[in-house]
């Protein structure tokens, strides 16, 4: 009789509940990854730019269709050019007054369920200033 050091079921089961496990779990596959920005078309506008509104350009990497350009915490329209380009149109006066504000890229969760996955985040801040 052949006998096999653990069950099946159990290595199954230990695959499943690995937490970040993406690449081994295959339940994973419509994981989202966590987006990186690289850099901002603009690292500094003029109060008459956001007064008037403006397109801000990020450029970084694991950006998704549902990815969303955030300013101080606030959901920009955003449109998804590439996995590596999100353009967010700012409106007009957004931005009321000169300073600085924190530009994050945040793509919500792919998976329902604890499948051992993790999926979505929000990116590391990149500051703007407003002159």
């Amino acid at each position: 009789m052949f006998s096999r050091p653990f069950p099946l079921w159990a290595i199954v089961f230990t695959l499943l509940l690995l937490p970040g496990c993406n690449s081994i779990n295959p339940l994973c596959g419509s994981a989202r990854p966590v987006p990186v920005i690289g850099s901002l078309s603009d690292t500094t506008v003029t109060l008459t730019q956001v007064q008037q509104g403006f397109v801000l350009t990020v450029s970084g990497k694991e950006f998704v269709s549902a990815s969303v350009v955030m300013i101080n915490g606030t959901s920009m329209s955003t449109t998804v050019v590439s996995s590596v380009e999100l353009q967010a149109t700012v409106p007009a006066g957004f931005l009321p007054a000169p300073g600085s504000a924190n530009v994050t890229v945040k793509t919500p969760s792919g998976n329902s369920g604890n499948l051992g996955c993790s999926s979505g985040g929000t990116s590391a801040a990149l500051t703007m200033t407003i002159n």
